[in-house]
């Protein structure tokens, strides 16, 4: 994991990448149109991010208390941390990198909302990567993975076109999301296999 980061911070980073694929890219998203449709419509999938995020783990743990299940509560526990584990990570990256958001370093990027923090990684992207990837290698069905992948590209794609993310922020989020679920996911495949109990009751 922390080679993983590592290169991201690297390659995510470099001038040369930032100012020619990134802005480029981003510039086409961001474009404004006259009728601004796609503003409610965005700020709404971004909104979502953090709901359902945390509302994932909980419905899961619910599932287990109502069918007396322990193997979704452990489940539940695993995207539980996993949420936490990518969160921290984040945020951590936030601060190291210190990347500025788009539309303060280019004001040709007309930013549909304002944001405080750092851009780097889209901390938005990494919680919906996150909770997509659980959801996928817990319920590992279609009818789970392509509306929670198809959930998460959006607001991927919703932080670009609010101005507030460069391409590779959200780039920089999918890995660390999926990553850190994945991760999660395998520890407790582990523990499951040598039945260690969940300390949680």
């Amino acid at each position: 994991m922390k080679k993983i980061i590592l290169l991201l911070v690297i390659f995510f980073n470099q001038p040369i990448f930032a100012q020619n694929v990134d802005i480029d890219l981003l510039r086409i998203i961001n474009t404004p149109n006259k009728e601004k449709f796609g503003d409610p419509f965005f700020k709404e999938i971004s909104s979502t991010t953090y709901v359902f995020s945390l509302a994932a783990p909980a419905s899961v743990f619910a599932m287990g208390i109502v069918n007396k299940n322990k193997e979704l509560r452990y489940k539940s526990y695993q995207m539980a941390v996993g949420l936490g584990l990518s969160s921290a990570l984040s945020l951590l990256l936030k601060y190291s990198v210190n990347r500025t958001r788009p539309y303060i370093t280019y004001s040709f990027i007309v930013p549909k909302i304002k944001e405080s923090d750092p851009s780097f990684p889209s901390g938005h992207a990494t919680n919906a990567f996150e909770t997509a990837t659980s959801l996928s290698l817990n319920f590992p069905k279609w009818y789970v993975i392509v509306p929670a992948y198809a959930w998460a590209g959006a607001v991927g794609y919703s932080r670009m076109y609010l101005g507030v993310h460069y391409p590779s922020d959200i780039l920089a989020g999918m890995v660390l999301g999926a990553g850190s679920a994945w991760i999660t996911w395998k520890v407790n495949k582990i523990m499951h296999r040598k039945r260690i109990v969940s300390p949680i009751e």
